[in-house]
């Protein structure tokens, strides 16, 4: 093509069938990894659950569908050169919507009836070998995994392939149960031709670059955050007070792109929720999205259809709104955000919270607090609040309930406004007695507490609290981020104290699930060294245990050593009245009084007398 040939660009609306059908996209080397997190697929999924939810009804014929509103996903920006769509921009859509629809087609294998053929939308097949149309040649053995049987663990250390794996199990817990028995046909539908993106194509890279460079540094498309200042700045009639204002937002909100480039929205839907949300959309077919849904949606023009009910009715309140309001809520939320991503004393059970990948803290948070409290209440009322969460979070987990967001929404907002503008003794008596007309606890669990494919990381997480917690009352350092820390050359794994390859019928088992059920209890299970857990390979317990008296006390207490020349951990044992013991060998029953003990050490960890100190 000679430099001033004209090149053509397109810009095409396609629903997702017409996008991924018979179609095969590439990406180039060096933009190749998948980064998006929890954060980032449970806010696709949930917004494409809400509006198909604001449509569907029970009593709806499947061609009912068609009539269903659309929802528009943005736009993705393709260069189309030797035969090849290489994407430059909508990599992370595309590749959460290709798992969403592998997870959409498993659940109807499970169903046993594929209601809605969307294979095509996936892979190809040519000569007896599939394709994958989003096609990046060192994700196909992880996508053909999932795509077989949702599963794949085989320990990858490539970025893009353990963020693949996560999205996927963020999908899976996330997905709603309502939706994946009659309704999933319909969601299908309307997922694969109601959703629209618009696909820009180059045929030449400087062109798509050039779009991508536009769109994104010199556009003219305002995002919600810079919509709500504009509304309200507009409101502001003193010039000099308006230019204030307008330093305070664009510093303040600067300081929240640098921790995360979507914290700006986060921080306003949670502190939008948290002090002014009064309703939610309701848990049944076709109601509407109410105050708690729009304002995660759009809460620039929630703001101004309820300005009156927010106390914006002057020039001087959208004054204070920005300048106290707004200073206020978004200085305690960049605490808060810190907290969560970095251990610290003064807030330890945010922390504790976010090691479980519990995403909805923060307005429950921000809820108590209000612009009077000094910063002694306000410390007491996270404080609190976090240590509810975090005691109400575990006991879920450990009874094997979901704390995904479509679950938690529910609960999360009548918290908020159970504790909005409360006070520290009326949220402290609040949650302390919610705890204790609670079912679950950990010594009345439903379900045997067990590891999975899915729940690794909340077990890691909760193996590094009890095995902490016993060190710390042993007077020992507490080791809790060498244990939960995944970025160590020779990170912690969990161990299993028996061996995979274990003869079961010999181990007085009635079948092999049997077995594995016993060995995938959370009290068979240790937190070790990768180095050391590696090569214990399938060795048997009686040949391992000597080796595990060099490692952390709820490893050495399988051992009686450990018994012997420990005056602080055996008055440890004395004073608290757990059954530590010792095993020269491991039998069925040894299993169950482990896991019995890893409840008792459970509910002195995650105690709500805690509540108490605090007040």
């Amino acid at each position: 093509m000679s430099k001033n040939e004209k090149r053509e660009i397109r810009g095409l609306s396609k629903s997702i069938r017409a996008l991924l059908a018979h179609q095969k996209y590439a990406i180039d080397y060096y933009q190749r990894e998948y980064r998006w997190e929890k954060k980032q697929v449970d806010a696709l999924v949930n917004d494409l659950v809400n509006v198909f939810q604001e449509h569907y009804s029970e009593e709806d014929a499947r061609n009912t569908v068609a009539n269903y509103g659309n929802y528009f996903l943005g736009s993705i920006i393709i260069s189309s050169r030797n035969g090849l769509n290489y994407i430059i921009d909508g990599q992370q859509r595309l590749t959460t919507l290709t798992l969403l629809l592998i997870f959409l087609n498993n659940l109807q294998k499970k169903k046993g009836n594929i209601d809605v053929k969307i294979d095509e939308l996936v892979y190809s097949e040519k000569y007896g070998e599939k394709s994958f149309n989003l096609n990046i040649e060192m994700r196909t053995s992880c996508m053909n995994a999932l795509f077989e049987n949702g599963i794949y663990d085989n320990g990858d250390t490539q970025e893009s392939i353990r963020n693949i794996v996560e999205a996927y199990r963020h999908i899976d817990e996330g997905f709603p149960e309502e939706l994946k028995k009659e309704a999933l046909p319909f969601f299908i539908d309307w997922l694969i031709d109601n959703v629209i993106l618009v696909e820009i194509t180059a045929l030449a890279d400087q062109d798509a670059y050039r779009i991508f460079e536009t769109m994104n540094d010199r556009g003219l498309s305002l995002t919600l955050t810079e919509m709500l200042k504009g509304y309200l700045l507009s409101n502001i009639d003193d010039e000099e007070k308006k230019n204030q204002c307008n330093k305070l937002w664009k510093d303040r909100i600067q300081e929240l792109i640098k921790m995360d480039k979507d914290e700006d929205t986060d921080f306003i839907k949670a502190w939008l929720r948290s002090q002014y949300a009064k309703s939610i959309r309701e848990h049944k077919k076709n109601a509407d999205p109410e105050d708690y849904d729009k304002i995660g949606t759009e809460f620039h023009r929630w703001v101004r259809d309820n300005e009156d009910n927010i106390g914006l009715k002057q020039s001087e309140d959208f004054n204070k709104f920005i300048k106290i309001n707004f200073d206020f809520y978004s200085k305690i939320y960049i605490k808060l955000y810190e907290a969560s991503h970095n251990f610290s004393a003064e807030y330890k059970h945010v922390y504790y919270i976010s090691q479980i990948g519990f995403t909805l803290h923060y307005q429950l948070l921000l809820a108590p607090l209000t612009i009077a409290d000094n910063p002694e209440t306000i410390q007491k009322k996270i404080r609190i609040i976090a240590i509810y969460l975090d005691i109400m979070l575990h006991r879920r987990l450990w009874n094997c309930y979901s704390i995904d967001y479509s679950t938690m929404a529910h609960k999360i907002f009548r918290l908020i406004i159970d504790v909005r503008s409360k006070t520290v003794k009326e949220v402290a008596t609040l949650l302390k007695r919610k705890l204790e007309e609670e079912d679950e606890t950990f010594r009345s669990s439903r379900l045997p507490y067990r590891q999975n494919l899915k729940n690794k990381k909340q077990i890691k997480s909760i193996l590094a609290r009890l095995t902490d917690y016993v060190e710390e009352q042993s007077d020992k350092s507490s080791h809790y981020q060498e244990y939960i820390d995944s970025k160590s050359k020779d990170r912690y794994e969990i161990e299993h104290i028996w061996p995979a390859t274990m003869k079961w019928q010999q181990e007085g088992f009635e079948s092999q699930e049997e077995f594995e059920n016993h060995r995938n209890l959370i009290g068979g299970l240790l937190l070790l060294p990768r180095s050391f857990n590696a090569s214990f390979g399938d060795m048997r317990f009686e040949e391992k245990v000597g080796y595990y008296i060099s490692h952390n006390i709820m490893a050495r207490s399988l051992h009686e050593k450990a018994y012997n020349h420990n005056p602080r951990f055996k008055r440890f044992i004395k004073e608290s009245g757990l059954d530590f013991k010792p095993y020269a060998v491991l039998k069925k029953e040894y299993m169950l009084e482990r896991q019995k003990l890893y409840e008792e050490i459970a509910e002195r960890i995650w105690n709500p007398d805690l509540i108490d100190i605090e007040m």
